[in-house]
């Protein structure tokens, strides 16, 4: 029985768990006995029952078997060619996968490195390459196997170019002209497409189609984690094509290639999820235009204590969102999760009690209770006659996407000063900031200084990967500069040394964070509250280093001084929030 049972899973593999104390000797041999007698596999069941961690999991198997271990990821691209030749009902029953080619080496994942016959069955497959293998949890293997049959029911990006390869080839050899592809081309339809749907299955915020002159090649690049990296290459014939085929998706005007336009995409992942991408045209050197995809997936709120708010900054935002009336401001630059951070607000405070409307371009995100308006510029529905409207409707709680001018931002003040609770965002580098922004577009100092609640500025950089992150000793050098970026008067509140027993963290590079260190972002922070003192230096329209030095004295953490605080937490580091938070 117990050599029946070895063919299937080693459990000296999962040992390693036993020495960390993932799990007990006696629960780990209670599991194996029990995979013999169900249709689980044992990862699963250390995972679902056991509660053991994926990661520790992994990283269990990666000491027993001397390979590097990966998790499924919707980030990693699968190189469909190495699959041509392979039976996937066979892949996944044997839980083994080909994942990328790098000139004479491929690299495999497989749940088991030492099964000699399935290291057979790969050599035969990929006869001359030299084999590196990973080992990965079989549920893994699974999702990426159906990741790949998916691929395998539509169109791969390599596929559909050495298609667009083929006909250029072909029209060459016709002495045709290939700018007589055109937008509704069959391969220039599926190309646009994939495009799509590869960015939403990488996590991408953005799509950038960036065409050149003089014979170039078009480049598409993904934003991900703020960070933008090149995906593909276009033949340079077909620049003309891939753009207008976009401008046909966003109901555009292919004809005008002379100044922006902007629409929208309503996309269908494969007839079950529907995704909304925001499209800006611009013209660019060479008689090009670049064009520029925002992905803007309808999601419910965020609950705010998943914000990665200080706590001082939670409580602050949940009393304010409590009050009847007054206007809270939300700042940051494009992308930062300013409308993000609204929804959770109205969600905390979203009851049957309260009527609140909200006007937004687009809605991005969707919740009952709210009554949502999609405002419509090029009609005239801009976001002051939503608000005029909405203060004949009854509400208590207004929501305006964005106060791009000063009609709007008298509407708000007004709203406010009248018993209504205002939300809106602002584009400002800083929480004081706002405050001048706001006086030089023309409000009134009095009228913003009565209504004013509070003012969150935010912004996103880079989160440590947790599959690799370390802790190390700093220099001393590296503390001081900590310790002047943090403001060394206000360092001491803090408590902390430099000594033995600091440390600060970093990410060595693995896998799942494509050996960048970095995987995901994390929120920074600033407050700044409409106390007395400070309504009463708005009042008299006083100096931004004024009104800074007195949030700071009443407790208010800056952008910088939170990113520090979250550098010295482990979750990134210094360099990335200067990146973000310094001038």
């Amino acid at each position: 029985m117990l050599n029946m049972l070895s063919t299937m899973v080693d459990i000296r593999a999962f040992t390693p768990l036993t020495r960390d104390n993932w799990i007990s000797q006696e629960d780990l041999d209670a599991a194996f006995a029990e995979v013999s007698r169900g249709p689980l596999d044992l990862e699963t069941l250390l995972i679902e029952k056991y509660r053991v961690p994926q990661e520790h999991l992994g990283k269990s198997l990666s000491e027993f078997y001397r390979c590097p271990y990966i998790e499924y990821s919707q980030r990693r691209l699968i190189d469909y060619d190495l699959l041509k030749n392979l039976n996937l009902d066979y892949l996944k029953k044997n839980y083994w996968i080909p994942l990328k080619r790098d000139q004479n080496v491929l690299e495999v994942l497989i749940d088991d490195p030492h099964d000699l016959d399935k290291a057979l069955d790969i050599r035969r497959a990929f006869p001359g390459l030299a084999i590196r293998l990973a080992v990965g949890l079989r549920r893994d293997i699974a999702q990426f196997l159906l990741a790949a049959s998916d691929q395998a029911d539509g169109w791969s990006i390599s596929k559909i170019l050495d298609e667009l390869v083929n006909e250029a080839r072909l029209d060459v050899q016709r002495q045709t002209r290939v700018a007589h592809v055109t937008e509704d081309d069959c391969a220039i339809v599926r190309l646009a497409n994939q495009i799509i749907a590869d960015a939403y299955r990488l996590g991408s915020s953005d799509i950038h189609i960036e065409p050149y002159s003089d014979r170039k090649e078009t480049t598409v690049r993904f934003r991900v984690d703020g960070g933008c990296f090149p995906y593909m290459k276009i033949p340079a014939s077909y620049r003309r094509a891939i753009v207008s085929r976009y401008k046909i998706m966003a109901s555009l005007d292919i004809a005008e290639c002379r100044k922006p336009q902007d629409g929208k995409i309503k996309f269908e992942l494969g007839g079950k999820k529907e995704i909304e991408l925001r499209v800006a045209t611009i013209p660019t050197a060479g008689h090009n235009e670049d064009v520029v995809l925002r992905i803007l997936t309808a999601k419910e709120p965020m609950p705010l204590e998943t914000m990665d708010l200080s706590r001082r900054t939670l409580d602050e935002l949940k009393r304010l969102a409590e009050k009847p009336y007054g206007i809270i401001l939300c700042v940051g630059p494009t992308g930062s999760g300013k409308t993000t951070t609204l929804h959770a607000l109205l969600s905390h405070i979203n009851t049957q009690e309260r009527k609140i409307w909200t006007a937004e371009d687009p809605i991005e995100i969707t919740q009952d209770g709210l009554r949502q308006v999609q405002v419509h510029p090029k009609i005239g529905f801009t976001f002051a006659t939503a608000m005029r409207a909405f203060l004949r409707a009854d509400p208590d709680v207004i929501m305006i996407g964005e106060m791009r001018d000063k009609e709007t931002a008298d509407i708000a003040l007004e709203a406010s000063l009248t018993g209504h609770l205002v939300l809106s965002t602002l584009h400002t580098n800083s929480a004081v900031e706002t405050v001048i922004r706001l006086l030089d577009l023309g409000c009134d100092s009095f009228n913003f200084s009565d209504a004013m609640l509070g003012v969150l500025a935010k912004r996103l950089c880079k989160r440590i990967c947790l599959h690799c992150k370390e802790a190390y000793r700093p220099s001393r050098a590296e503390y001081e500069e900590l310790v002047y970026g943090y403001g060394a008067e206000y360092w001491t509140r803090l408590g902390i040394e430099f000594g033995d027993a600091f440390r600060l963290f970093r990410g060595r590079g693995c896998e799942v964070c494509n050996h960048t260190g970095f995987k995901g972002r994390i929120a920074l922070h600033e407050l700044l509250l409409g106390t007395e003192e400070m309504k009463t230096l708005i009042q008299s329209r006083a100096r931004t280093n004024q009104m800074l030095k007195l949030a700071l004295e009443e407790g208010m953490t800056t952008l910088v001084q939170d990113g520090i605080e979250k550098a010295l937490q482990g979750h990134t580091t210094y360099k990335q929030v200067k990146a973000v938070a310094i001038k």
